[in-house]
C-alpha cells in the first residue's frame, strides 16, 4: 500500500475561493498524520482581476512577502511556504514576470525595481507552475504547448508542474516528464483532478498515463490534494488508488515522507529547511 505523508499543494482564505486559515490547514494535516504541509496559494490575477499587467501593485500580493513569520514546525508538522503560479505564455513564463513593481506596500518608491513575481517568490520555498487560463494555448501546435511546460520547468524556483492531467492543454508527455526527471523536478498527481471527475472521465485516464510515464522514466511525483478547505487536507484516496492500480513504485513518490520531499527539493536545486 502506497504511503503519502506530505500534502504540498493546499490553499487558504487568501486564494479567495478557498475557505480555511493556515492554522486550520496545519491542524488538519496533524490530525491526518502528515509530516509536512505546503501552503501554496494562487499567484494569479484570478484573485485580483484589475491587476495592471504592466505595472502592478505589491499590496494585493503582500501575503507572499511575509511568510517568514510562519513557524517551520507547527503542531508537529513541518510547514513550507509556497505558491501556485499561473503559466501564462507558450514560452512558460509565469504570472507576474512581466509586471514591474516600483512601490512597496505603503506606496513608497522601492530602492530596486523588480518584477511582481520576483518579489513574491523570494519568500517561497518552492513554486508550483499550473495552467488555469488556457486561452493563450488555443490552437497552438503540440511542439509549442510542450515547450510551454519545458519553459516552466526551467524556472529556478519551480519544483513541480501542477495538475497537468486536467489543465486541458495537450503536450508531449514523454518529453516533459523526461525533462522533469533530468532536472530532478516533480510531476504532480492531483487528488482534486480525480475525486471530482471520477474514473470514467478523460481526466482519470490522462493522469494515469502521466503517472505510467513517470514510473517508466524514473520521474518523481508529488501526490497532493489541492485542498481548498481544511477537511480535504491529507485525503488522497483517489490518487493513491489510481497509482496502486498501475503499480506505481513507492520510491518515486517524493511526498512519501517529509525527509523524501525535502531531499527532492535539494535535488532540484532549492533550499530546504532541516527537519
Amino acid at each position: 500500500m502506497l504511503q503519502n505523508r506530505c500534502d504540498t499543494h493546499t490553499h487558504t482564505l487568501y486564494s479567495r475561493h478557498a475557505y480555511s486559515t493556515v492554522r486550520e490547514n496545519v491542524i488538519a494535516a496533524r490530525d491526518a498524520g502528515l509530516e509536512l504541509l505546503g501552503v501554496t496559494d494562487h499567484f494569479s490575477d484570478m484573485l485580483f482581476p484589475n491587476t495592471d499587467l504592466s505595472h502592478g501593485s505589491l499590496r494585493d500580493y503582500q501575503h507572499f512577502i511575509n511568510m517568514r513569520v510562519w513557524p517551520r514546525s507547527w503542531e508537529g508538522v513541518t510547514l513550507l511556504r509556497g505558491m501556485e503560479a499561473d503559466v501564462r505564455t507558450l514560452e512558460g513564463r509565469l504570472f507576474g514576470q512581466d509586471i514591474e513593481v516600483t512601490e512597496d506596500i505603503t506606496g513608497r518608491p522601492v530602492r530596486r525595481v523588480s518584477t511582481l513575481y520576483d518579489r513574491a517568490a523570494a519568500g517561497c520555498d518552492y513554486v508550483i507552475a499550473s495552467v488555469h487560463y488556457k486561452n493563450f494555448a488555443d490552437g497552438a501546435p503540440l511542439a509549442q504547448t510542450t515547450e510551454m511546460y519545458l519553459g516552466a520547468l526551467a524556472q529556478p524556483k519551480v519544483l513541480m508542474l501542477g495538475h497537468t492531467g486536467r489543465a486541458g492543454v495537450p503536450f508531449d508527455v514523454r518529453e516533459v516528464v523526461g525533462e522533469a526527471a533530468r532536472r530532478g523536478k516533480l510531476i504532480e498527481i492531483n487528488e482534486h483532478s480525480l475525486d471530482t471527475r471520477g474514473r470514467e472521465g478523460r481526466t482519470w485516464a490522462s493522469c494515469a498515463e502521466i503517472a505510467r510515464v513517470c514510473a517508466e522514466l524514473g520521474c518523481q511525483i508529488a501526490v497532493n490534494t489541492d485542498a481548498h478547505v481544511c477537511c480535504d487536507v491529507g485525503r488522497f484516496s483517489s490518487a493513491l488508488s489510481m497509482l496502486e492500480e498501475i503499480g506505481f513504485p513507492q520510491e518515486l513518490v517524493a511526498t512519501r515522507s517529509a525527509e523524501a520531499f525535502l531531499a527532492a527539493m535539494r535535488d532540484a536545486g532549492l533550499s530546504a529547511p532541516e527537519l
